[in-house]
């Protein structure tokens, strides 16, 4: 089976998956949902290579940013002004995809996927989806969901599957 996903005018993944159901599934724009690990593992390769390009993208403007503020030598700044205008539309732009996707975004590419006791938690440039934390805590509280054997009370994480197997480039 194929999933697409989708946000604004644009495709932004493919994603092939051991399933048996339609040929294609398309994930909704707008998905206000709970996510079961193997929900957001799903969404994961997707949700990484927009985040991968957008972070790409927005490295290379603070890098074009750096090398200009070494350089100027004019006190009315329009240039930097302009990269810095650009590099805050990337990240409004990927926060909104990330969003329509069912994705918090929570911070520079950090997303949060609702588990319905706390979040599912994901920072770029990590590989998988591996942590967790309550509602009430934020990223530096997160704990390696690897170490949450009893998930309670809803026991969202059973059964596990990891995205190890899935492309992410």
């Amino acid at each position: 089976m194929v999933s697409r996903f989708f946000g604004g005018n644009e495709e932004m993944g493919t994603l092939e998956a051991p399933r048996e159901s339609s040929k294609f599934d398309v994930i909704g724009i707008n998905r206000k949902s709970v996510f079961s690990l193997n929900e957001a593992n799903t969404l994961f390769p997707v949700i990484y290579r927009l985040t991968k390009s957008y972070s790409e993208r927005a490295q290379a403007l603070v890098v074009k940013l750096e090398a200009h503020s070494k350089n100027r030598e004019n006190v009315d700044d329009q240039i930097g002004e302009s990269i810095e205008k650009e590099i805050e539309r990337l990240v409004q732009e990927w926060q909104s995809k990330v969003q329509k996707l069912g994705g918090l975004p929570n911070g520079h590419w950090i997303v949060d996927f609702d588990s319905g006791d706390g979040y599912f938690c994901w920072k770029y440039p990590e590989r998988a989806i591996e942590y967790w934390h309550h509602y009430r805590d934020g990223f530096s509280k997160r704990i390696q969901i690897s170490s949450l054997s009893t998930f309670e009370p809803s026991n969202r994480l059973a059964p596990v599957e990891t995205a190890a197997h899935l492309k992410l480039d």
